[in-house]
């Protein structure tokens, strides 16, 4: 039994037909971060046809502790994640095809890539683009496993276009904390059992044994001993705008996605949400408080990160002041609002 996959063929829910699903599958990760290399490498030993990756960001050091396709030389580097990833998964499986775009994710450029699309897999860093993927998701009728930690905590579940309600559906009965790997930090074991967990979802739509799927939002707690399976079929709306009756989209409209602009003559990009997000300045000045010194008054929170001051309002807007490259200061955005 020396071929490469035996072990996947002699496992029955998959065996030499699912196999050969698998080889002539295509994936693609948003995100080749924690999540995302995560399960890139499983699925490239697992034999997958081909992935597509898309990531803005490249490699730096905090990154290493977690973010497993990555070595040191990535981070003196500073290659792109997209690139480093796709690298290390040609050493890994040449059969593999791998594409790497090193880009923002928006509908712009995502729209492009889901011809040939089978599957999802969300690694984003923020909620913003999963909504957009979520949109996308269900107008293309692909389906998406979306997944997210911090700290020791990580949270996922499969969504099936048609069938499943929609991530937009879930989150307002169980809307995320706002916590980020950069405010609470994270351990690498909530990162593994959550891809773990993403990429099983994963080969079970790759070998199309849908009847195996999983039905439930996984939520745990490692740190805590914590561990939760909720049904979430009846939170489906009628009118939702993503999987209701009369979709619209929304998150794919431009006028709905948050928006980046240079204050001019100020070193300064402004960041705004496209709708007021009114933040407790009291519970955001508790997370922050591990980058330093925090100013405040009723209306706006400040604080410093990578040397950069953070100016963050009441209705959600921000100021990154130091640095007139809307790429930089994204990133600084959501670092500490996720």
């Amino acid at each position: 039994m020396d071929d490469r996959y035996s072990r996947q063929h002699l496992f029955a829910p998959i065996g030499k037909q699912g196999q050969d699903q698998i080889s002539k599958k295509h994936v693609l990760i948003v995100g080749t971060g924690a999540l995302g290399s995560a399960a890139a490498e499983m699925l490239t030993r697992a034999g997958i046809g081909k992935l597509t990756l898309i990531d803005r960001d490249y490699v730096e050091w905090s990154n290493l502790q977690r973010q497993q396709l990555y070595e040191e030389k990535d981070a003196r580097e500073k290659m792109p994640k997209a690139l480093a990833a796709k690298n290390r998964l040609a050493r890994i499986n040449t059969d593999v095809h791998v594409e790497a775009y090193v880009e923002d994710a928006a509908p712009g450029n995502l729209e492009p890539l889901l011809h040939d699309i089978d599957l999802i897999i969300d690694a984003a860093d923020n909620f913003d683009i999963r909504f957009v993927l979520n949109d996308l998701s269900h107008k293309f009728r692909i389906p998406w496993i979306y997944g997210s930690c911090v700290g020791s905590y990580g949270v996922t579940c499969t969504i099936l276009p048609g069938k499943t309600p929609c991530l937009k559906c879930l989150l307002e009965r169980m809307p995320p904390s706002g916590a980020t790997c950069d405010t609470v930090g994270i351990i690498s074991p909530a990162v593994q059992i959550t891809a773990a967990y993403q990429t099983a979802e994963a080969m079970k739509i790759l070998v199309e044994d849908m009847d195996h799927l999983r039905e439930t939002f996984i939520s745990f707690d490692l740190w805590n001993n914590q561990h939760f399976s909720i049904k979430f079929d009846k939170v489906k709306k009628e009118n939702c705008p993503t999987c209701g009756s009369n979709p619209s989209y929304p998150h794919l409209k431009f006028e709905n996605q948050t928006k980046s602009e240079l204050l001019c003559g100020r070193n300064t990009v402004q960041i705004r949400p496209p709708e007021p997000i009114y933040h407790n300045l009291d519970e955001l000045e508790k997370r922050l408080s591990v980058h330093g010194k925090i100013e405040r008054n009723p209306f706006l929170l400040s604080c410093t990160l990578q040397g950069h001051r953070l100016v963050i309002f009441q209705d959600g807007r921000v100021f990154i002041h130091g640095t007139n490259s809307i790429q930089e200061a994204k990133k600084l955005y959501y670092q500490i609002l996720g």
